[in-house]
């Protein structure tokens, strides 16, 4: 039996706002690389909602410019918000393993702005997907 695809979606997006309210928490607490990993995963999950709500059954990967492309070929909208939000990439691996950077430690390479940066694109993204499964 196949899964209610607007359920799905309502899991992944409600998700997504959790990982963006942690994300908030974190920042607040002055761990930004953390808060920025965070941000990632909350646009991830939140076009991955997106995919799930137009019935795609495999629905692969963490990078957010390619779950936007693949949102794309259901939407054409999605093309101006995966300009806009493709670089949260640059925050999936570097801000949890110190062999990603040229030295130090995650901890100490990001900062609040790339953390207020991250949340504010995370939310743009949730904003857009929700638009779109009302």
């Amino acid at each position: 039996m196949k899964p209610d695809i607007k359920k799905e979606a309502e899991r992944w997006l409600r998700q997504a706002e959790e990982d963006l309210s942690v994300a908030q928490l974190l920042t607040a607490n002055n761990k930004h690389n953390v808060a920025c990993f965070m941000a990632q995963q909350s646009a991830e999950k939140a076009l991955k909602a997106f995919l799930y709500s137009r019935g795609a059954e495999e629905v692969w990967g963490h990078s957010v410019a390619e779950l936007s492309f693949d949102s794309e070929k259901f939407d054409k909208s999605f093309e101006p918000l995966r300009k806009k939000v493709s670089s949260l990439d640059k925050y999936y691996i570097p801000t949890r393993y110190p062999g990603s950077l040229p030295g130090g430690i995650p901890a100490e390479a990001f900062d609040k702005d790339d953390a207020e940066k991250a949340i504010r694109l995370a939310n743009q993204t949730i904003s857009f997907v929700k638009k779109k499964l009302l």
